[in-house]
């Protein structure tokens, strides 16, 4: 189950917690730090291959793993972050910043089993509110992606419907070749 704090802080002063950058992931919302739950076996799997995915059908694009995203007011950490490789700080000597002050483009949550729904819902629409053009959330007890684009209704896309993606990023999947993944034997066998 993950952990909170019941101190209401200022988002600053979060930032500045010795314990933020623990693991699992500390997250800030409404005054309060939230600590995810720690990542189980199945979860690691679809985050690795998503990765993959998304990084090999783009060149415009990266998909980073656990990226901290600080902005408007609060500080999340999806488990995928697809963000524009223009987007991305650089500091003076051309590398990234390490601190990303934005939503990413695209956020991709993957439900754990300890996990609040309402509270990972909540930090997708936050994302899409503050610039992100998709968001998924990927249920594995289900074997369905809840798609959520902007100003629009969220979507569950199950079976081999192909799922939303951002333009810039070249892939075609559906719920159905995403959860395949989680059969081992399926999955030994494409690597």
């Amino acid at each position: 189950m993950a952990a909170s704090t019941t101190l209401i802080l200022s988002l600053e002063d979060f930032l500045k917690l010795p314990y933020l950058e623990d693991s699992p992931a500390w997250e800030y919302l409404d005054g309060v730090a939230v600590q995810k739950p720690m990542p189980k076996t199945r979860h690691s799997i679809l985050q690795k291959r998503l990765l993959g995915e998304v990084d090999s059908n783009t060149t415009d694009y990266t998909a980073l793993p656990e990226l901290r995203c600080t902005f408007a007011g609060r500080s999340i950490v999806p488990d995928i972050a697809v963000v524009a490789w223009n987007r991305i700080p650089l500091n003076d000597i051309g590398e990234p910043e390490d601190d990303f002050r934005q939503a990413p483009d695209w956020t991709i949550e993957i439900l754990s089993p300890d996990q609040k729904v309402n509270r990972v819902i909540d930090n997708i629409l936050h994302c899409l509110r503050n610039g992100s053009k998709l968001g998924w959330m990927l249920d594995p007890d289900d074997y369905s992606v809840l798609v959520f684009t902007p100003q629009q209704e969220p979507e569950v896309m199950r079976g081999d419907r192909q799922l939303t993606m951002i333009p810039g990023v070249n892939l075609t999947l559906t719920a159905q070749q995403i959860f395949v993944w989680l059969k081992v034997d399926k999955l030994r066998q494409s690597q």
